[in-house]
């Protein structure tokens, strides 16, 4: 059984490009130079994690084999991604912050990142997947840093905004919001998803995420491209958005990514409307 590294590892390694010409390129540069400083140095560097996550380990299940493949390498340089922007915003926002999570019911972020204090972190996602992982969690430790809060809407409910609502989440004050993980069926679901989002969210407030490519790929008989299709889409519900090339965001990390397909879009949108709250 494999199982993605998204979700697998302790450390979260990004490795250097493996294929025989590149090791044997590597051997040979090695022996020549005879240097065992710029070995190690190698070695380390191989291994350096894009992020730490102690959590993963525990909603992995067991004799499970990992999976390197470039697909997961995105995933991480994604992941990544969206946490340096979620702690860079929440971390000049004054006063309460607002996180809102939608999410496969799995995401350590609310137990990994060190959040600000005053910070509200809120999942929505699938009611059984979050219930299965929130009790694996509890079961190794995982605790929400101090003077936080982590509140939880399930997906399936009728109303979302109404049910984040009850929850205290309040449209009058800054907000960043993050998609990854999230199961979408199709591209009508997603609609409903940004206009939930549209709603919620003050103007100059971020979304941000990750997406399928498949959801560009129903609108087939047009002509535009997909950053067409996204710009419509997002500006339709008030949203300003930029497409994020995986290759820049890997350049800004220190990493070298290798082209190839990977099915996920990357994407960064500013709210220019007001809060249905505002």
């Amino acid at each position: 059984m494999e199982f993605s590294l998204r979700c697998a590892s302790v450390l979260v390694p990004f490795p250097f490009n493996n294929n025989k010409r590149n090791r044997g390129l590597l051997r040979a540069q090695l022996s020549d130079e005879n240097d065992p400083l710029l070995r190690l140095a190698i070695n380390s560097a191989s291994l350096q994690p894009l992020f730490m996550d102690p959590y993963a380990g525990c909603l992995v299940p067991p004799h499970t084999r990992l999976n390197f493949e470039n697909s997961s390498k995105h995933y991480c340089i994604a992941t990544k991604f969206i946490d340096d922007k979620l702690l860079r915003t929440v971390n000049h926002m004054d006063g309460l912050k607002q996180v809102v999570l939608f999410s496969d019911g799995m995401d350590t972020r609310p137990y990994r990142l060190n959040w600000p204090s005053s910070t509200i972190i809120f999942d929505i996602s699938p009611e059984r997947v979050y219930q299965n992982a929130i009790e694996k969690l509890q079961d190794v430790g995982a605790k929400i840093p101090r003077s936080c809060l982590f509140l939880h809407v399930p997906l399936e409910s009728s109303n979302i905004q109404e049910a984040l609502h009850m929850k205290g989440f309040n449209g009058n004050r800054p907000s960043i919001l993050a998609i990854q993980g999230l199961p979408l069926m199709t591209l009508a679901s997603f609609k409903e998803i940004l206009l939930t989002v549209s709603g919620m969210a003050m103007d100059g407030c971020l979304f941000l995420g990750e997406l399928p490519a498949w959801l560009a790929e129903t609108k087939i008989g047009t002509k535009s491209s997909t950053e067409k299709w996204m710009d419509n889409l997002f500006m339709s519900n008030g949203f300003k958005v930029n497409m994020v090339s995986y290759h820049k965001a890997a350049k800004s990390l220190g990493k070298a990514l290798e082209l190839g397909d990977h099915k996920y879009i990357l994407f960064v949108a500013e709210q220019l409307r007001f809060s249905d709250d505002q």
